[in-house]
């Protein structure tokens, strides 16, 4: 069975320090091994709405200073793909049913 990546952070905010040694790092590292086939990237949009809904402009904005974090520290989009949560309509049709557990 092939292996895959799924990771992600909410756009709460530019990316820091932090980040970068917590996990970014890490991630550019697994991304170069070769020893998976996929990586998939998520900016969590839908979740970081439920802290900023007053403000979804600073969402949307915080969106492309992510995915622009992201790049700068080495994840390439030729190898990983980078995409919005709310972009991918059967997430939350999933989430729907997962709630209803």
């Amino acid at each position: 069975m092939d292996k895959i990546i799924l990771t992600g952070d909410r756009p709460t905010g530019r990316l820091h320090v932090g980040h970068y040694a917590g996990s970014l790092r890490r991630r550019v590292e697994l991304q170069n091994s070769g020893e998976y086939k996929k990586t998939f990237i998520m900016i969590a949009d839908a979740q970081a709405l439920t802290d900023n809904i007053e403000n979804p402009e600073k969402v949307r904005q915080n969106i492309i200073e992510v995915a622009l974090d992201y790049m700068s520290c080495g994840l390439d989009p030729s190898k990983a793909t980078i995409f919005i949560q709310s972009q991918i309509s059967e997430l939350c049709e999933l989430t729907f049913y997962y709630m209803d557990l």
